[in-house]
This record gives C-alpha cells, structure tokens and sequence, in this order.
C-alpha cells in the first residue's frame, strides 16, 4: 500500500461502499451522505498518492468509472427506498447520470485525442527545436492533469443537491445540483474542443524528425551514451550524465522510453528520447564514432546496427554478479572495466570477449566519494561511528546468494543496535528490494521497523545527548534549500512533453545554482539530526555515494555497490549468504579478498568494528589498497582521464574504418555498394518496427 495513511485510506473506501448499500437499503439519508462523503475523500486520497491498490481495482472491474457509477446507482436506490419513486426528482437523478455518462465518452475521447496528438515521435532536453518548428503550449494542466477523476468528481453537486432535496423534501435545491453538474461536464467537454484544432497540435512527425535531424547536423554529436530499460532503471542512466558532461568530444544521450526522460536527472548534456526503433534508425548520427551502453537489453540493437560508430558496453557498475561477464558483451566493439579484475573475469568465464577488445578505464562516477584518509580525521572525533548496510535486491532467480535480507538482514541490524560501544545503522536498501520476491519485502519491511524502533528508543535514552539548537537550526536552512529546489524545479517544468521539448534548453545558471543546493542540501541533512541516530535512507537523496562519506564502515552483498566502496579505503563485510565458506567465498568474488566475511548469523561483525574503532589494529588496510587499485584501477591519471584516452583512441579507430570503407568505395572494390557505409534512410517515419532490426 505504500504507508499507513494509504491502507487506512483503502480500508475505508472498501468499507464505505457495503455501508452506503445499507444506508440506502435502510433507508437513512444522513448515514448514505456521510458513507459517500468516506468514499469520495478516500478514493480522492488515493488517487493523488498514486496508490498501488488504485491501479489494481481496475483489474478487478472496479475502476474508478465503475466506483462513481455505484455511488450513483445507489443513490437512485435509496430515492425508490424513501418511497419517491414517483416523484420527479427521482426521474430527474436517472436522467443526470445517463446524461452525465453520456458526456464522459466525448470527454475521454478528446482527452486521449489530446494527447496522442501531441506526443511527437522525439521528445528532446536541450534540444533547439523552438527556432526549427512551431510547437504550440500545452492545455492547461487544470484540463489535462487526472482528467477523468476531475470530470467524475462533477458528479458531487449533483449528488449532494439530490439528497438535500431527499432530506428537505424540497425538489428545487436537487434539480439545481443536476443542472450545474450537466453545464459543468459540457463546459468541460468544450474546452478541450479548440486543442484538437489548427494550430493548438504540434507538427506532424515528419517535420519533428526532419527538425531533430536538422539539429544533429549543426550540432555534430560525437560520443552517444544509449539507454533503454524501466522506470526503475533510470538510476544506471543517470551515474553516466556527469561523466557525459565531462567528455572532451560533444557528447548526446539516447533514450529509448519516454518514462526514463521523465525520470532522468538535470543535465546539461543533450538528451534525445527516441521510442520508435525505425525513428531512431533514420537519425542522422553520421558523426557519432562512438557509443556507449550501460545495459545489455534487446532495444541495443537498434543502434549497434550502424557500422560507423564504435560500440562500447560500459555497464552501471563493477561487480562479480554474473550479469558483469554477460555472454552478450561479445556484440559490442569493445568492454569498459574499471581496472584488471573486469579484464579477469571475462578471461575466467570465457565467453567470447577478447582480451584485447577490453580496456581498463577506472570508474569516473567515483570521484564524489571520499577516501579513508580525508575522512579519517572527522570520524575519530565522533563517538558514535557510523555503520551503512545497502544490502542488494533480491534478483530474477531464488538464489540465496543474491541478497542478505532473507537470511541475514535482520540478524545484521540486530547485532549492530545492540553492539556496545555503540554504533549508529544507516540502512540504505536497493531501489528494486521487493519488487519480485514478497519475502524480501517483507524483510525489508521488518528491518526498517526494527531500526526505527531503535531511534525512537535511542532518542529516548538519556546518555544521548542533542543539541537541539543547532538542529532547529539545520532543519531551517534544510527547509529553505528545498524551498529553493521545488521553485527551481517548477520554473523548468513545463507542460507536457511536446512543450518541455520546445523549451527545454537547460538555463546553465539555474543549473549550477541547483547543483550547489543540492550539494549543500546533503551537508545539512546530516546535520539535521543527531548523528547517532539510526536511520533509514531510501529514495534519490541522500545518494548512495554521500552515505558512503558519512559512513565508517559498510555492510553488503556480491553487488557494484562494495566495489564502489572499496573506492574509500574504508573497512567492510559481506554477507555469505549461500555458505560458500569463507575461503570459497574469495575465490569466487574478487570484491571480498580484503573484506571480513559474514555468515548468516552475522556473528563476525565484532572484527568489523574493531577496526572502525582502532584503525590502527586494522589487519586489511593494506589488502584494501592493493584490491583497490585492481579493481578500480590506478589513481593517476584520474579515471575521468582514463576514459576520455578511451573514447579518443576508439574514435579514431572509427574514423580510420569508415575512410577504409569509403576508400573501397572509390576504388569499387568486389560486391562493394556506397549503400555499405551508412544505413539507408527511406524507412517511413510511423516509428514501426520493420526488418533492418536484424541486420
């Protein structure tokens, strides 16, 4: 359900039907007034949270048309029950509500015509399109924006001026409610009418595409970074955009469903979000020589199929999972790793990657993340160390070595409240914990309880001490850089897709401005609390990276998460879960060879925080820094060198093919076409899919 607020919400809305049945079959006008008031204010709730239950109804035959159509009829049925059958405001509530439903078809026909209309085939970021074509505003998000609720909740007057009349006996006051409830819905239904019209819809898709086009030619990308993937998975788009602004060559992002634009972080890189594959095949992208993918999906095909750029999978992360050594990373030019263990593991698994097609990059994403020693200094001061445990999801099989949660979550979290001296738990789940296994989620849910069970009995313990001036203090200044934020964010949203493409050209000033709240937004978040107090840390912010600076130690799984934090310098466990045994365990994970092992039980903690309490008695610092650098790679050059080196060389090597193929071209040399060097763009511009796809 999603909270507590939204199960009570949901416990009332299905209770408050059966009770507005039996006011009507009573029958008691006050009771059906207030049961409906139950539902409305409920299923309102409800909806504007975007609650799970409301999206599963409709499966069920209980949508929200569905819902209101109840209401009504039982409101029909509690006139016949109070014995006014006969009388007109009894015929006068039936006639409403068919007319009333009669106007919904018109109304949800203009709404989807709306937006179909004016969902163009390409959707842009920092994109010029205003000076290319005409893209008209967006209707007014009061028309747009959950426009059949808005237009079902018209029923309200009529409904509540039909039981007036029922409990007054006066028909006038209902007939009054049905009168404004009609002009509200036709008046609703007209203002939607002109924006189907003439200039109120943005260009067709061929005039979007010739645009975009137009754009790539004086824009001349050269190095594309390509995602495709779920909601969910827009976080391993978004670790790559600061590395992408940070490229020497003009970088572009492509994206290949409209949800990850929705969901992308601000950038001031170009983005281009193209869901049409054909679309997308008839882009002009004769000056990008290189490629980059963050995932292995199907989509990937729709651009590995042009020979003139080099293909390059970097992935979201180093990590010994078996989605890091995917057999399908043979289709790709060449494979990113960090340092020499990615190298390794494709030797070891030998699945087809050549060694030479794999280049050592480091990781550019790492450089927000502090090392030991800057922080080292900070942290001996503080009483109370710091603790992070970002286990990982559950995964696609029932492999128990996925995750620590089932078997060992609880028993971590456990340990490490109860632990004297005492340490402060930050626990940091993985953005999918649950969405495939219930197990999982319910031991998230039941770890989450118990750490804040713990603050609240740690805040109640008088050996912790606040300063609760100081704290008052973070939390102001915390409300005002929100404050800040959400004006920020308003002033760049915009409409609908079509009108945040028109006018989506990142303002570089607002862009920095936010960048620096938001960085100061995470100095006063840890400021305001306690820094002993135990913590649950989920959503974008604070990112994983800014609980690794404040944390002393980590706990985790086989993920790119102990990769990343390995990056620190800094001690840290992981869990066993599928009782390999400590030995086996390294072997198999190169990430462990310096990490104290934990079984399920959790029991070798204590030697994890010995070492966060007396670095000095640390016996793998020194492991530590010899698997960072073979992991992550060196420290110099940096790592955003490292791979701005890569991107140069591969172009090249690009370049130097597609003169090769041109030269073969002049000569005509055998079964050679100039058709060879570039796909050919005569596909149509329906964005269905065709064959080439196989090419």
């Amino acid at each position: 359900m999603g909270s507590a607020a939204e199960l009570a919400a949901a416990v009332l809305m299905m209770l408050g039907f059966p009770c507005l049945m039996l006011a009507a079959l009573v029958p008691s006008v006050p009771a059906f007034a207030a049961a409906a008031a139950v539902t409305y204010l409920a299923d309102h709730y409800l909806h504007r949270r975007g609650s799970y239950l409301v999206s599963r109804l409709s499966k069920v035959r209980a949508g929200l048309s569905i819902r209101f159509l109840i209401r009504q009829l039982l409101l029909v049925l509690l006139l016949a029950r109070l014995s006014l059958a006969d009388n007109l405001i009894y015929y006068g509530a039936i006639a409403c509500f068919i007319a009333f439903y009669g106007l919904q078809a018109p109304h949800g026909a203009l709404t989807t015509l709306i937006r179909n209309r004016r969902r163009m085939p390409v959707a842009t970021r920092n994109v010029d399109l205003a000076s290319r074509i005409r893209i008209p505003d967006a209707p007014p998000r009061v028309l747009t924006h959950r426009a059949a609720e808005k237009m079902l909740h018209l029923d309200l007057v009529a409904v509540g001026g039909i039981l007036l009349a029922a409990a007054l006996d006066s028909a006038l006051v209902g007939y009054v409610g049905i009168g404004i409830t009609l002009v509200l819905g036709l008046a609703y239904v007209l203002a939607l009418v002109p924006y189907l019209r003439g200039r109120r819809i943005p260009p067709k898709a061929d005039q979007v595409l010739v645009a975009v086009d137009d754009w790539l030619r004086e824009y001349r990308p050269e190095t594309v970074l390509y995602f495709s993937g779920s909601k969910e998975s827009t976080y391993q788009a978004n670790m790559w955009l600061e590395t992408m602004e940070q490229l020497d060559t003009r970088p572009l992002v492509i994206l290949r469903e409209r949800v990850i634009l929705a969901n992308l972080a601000p950038t001031a890189v170009p983005v281009v979000c193209v869901p049409g594959g054909v679309h997308l095949m008839n882009l002009d992208l004769s000056t990008v020589r290189v490629a980059l993918y963050a995932a292995n999906v199907g989509k990937n095909i729709h651009l590995l199929r042009v020979p003139t750029m080099k293909h390059v999978f970097v992935g979201h992360g180093d990590s010994d999972k078996i989605a890091s050594i995917n057999p399908f990373s043979k289709v790709y030019d060449e494979v990113w790793t960090a340092g020499r263990a990615g190298r390794d593991r494709y030797a070891i698994a030998d699945i087809g990657v050549r060694d030479e097609d794999i280049v050592e990059v480091g990781r550019p994403q790492l450089a927000p993340i502090e090392t030991w020693r800057a922080t080292a200094a900070g942290s001996a001061e503080k009483h109370c160390p710091t603790v992070l445990y970002a286990p990982t999801w559950e995964g696609w099989d029932d492999n128990p070595g996925n995750t620590s949660l089932l078997l060992a979550g609880e028993n971590i979290v456990k340990r490490l409240i109860a632990t004297d001296p005492a340490v402060r738990v930050l626990y940091k789940p993985h953005p999918f914990t649950g969405t495939r296994s219930a197990q999982a989620e319910a031991a998230h849910q039941r770890i989450t309880a118990l750490v804040e069970q713990a603050a609240a009995e740690r805040a109640a313990d008088p050996r912790f001490t606040v300063d609760t001036t100081a704290q008052d203090r973070a939390r102001a200044e915390l409300a005002r850089i929100e404050a800040r934020l959400a004006e920020l964010s308003a002033s760049v949203d915009k409409g609908d897709e079509a009108e945040a493409s028109r006018d989506g050209v990142i303002d570089v000033a607002l862009y920095e401005e936010t960048a620096r709240l938001r960085a100061e937004w995470n100095t006063v978040y840890w400021n305001s609390f306690p820094h002993w107090e135990h913590r649950v840390i989920t959503g974008a912010q604070p990112g994983l990276y800014d609980c690794f600076n404040v944390a002393d130690a980590m706990v985790s799984d086989i993920s790119s998460v102990v990769s990343d934090f390995i990056a620190s310098g800094k001690p840290y466990a992981v869990t066993d879960s599928a009782a390999l045994g400590a030995e086996e365990f390294k072997r198999q994970n190169t990430a462990v060879r310096a990490a104290v092992i934990l079984s399920n039980d959790a029991a070798g903690l204590t030697e994890l925080l010995e070492a966060v309490r007396d670095p000095r008695a640390d016996p793998l610092a020194g492991e530590r820094g010899e698997l960072k650098r073979y992991l992550l790679g060196p420290d110099e050059p940096t790592s955003i060198d490292q791979f701005n080196a890569a991107v140069a060389q591969l172009a090249r090597k690009a370049e130097t093919r597609n003169l090769g193929q041109e030269s073969r071209t002049v000569v005509g040399g055998p079964d050679v076409e100039p058709a060879d060097a570039l796909p050919a763009r005569t596909a149509s511009v329906t964005g269905e899919t065709d064959d080439t796809g196989a090419n």
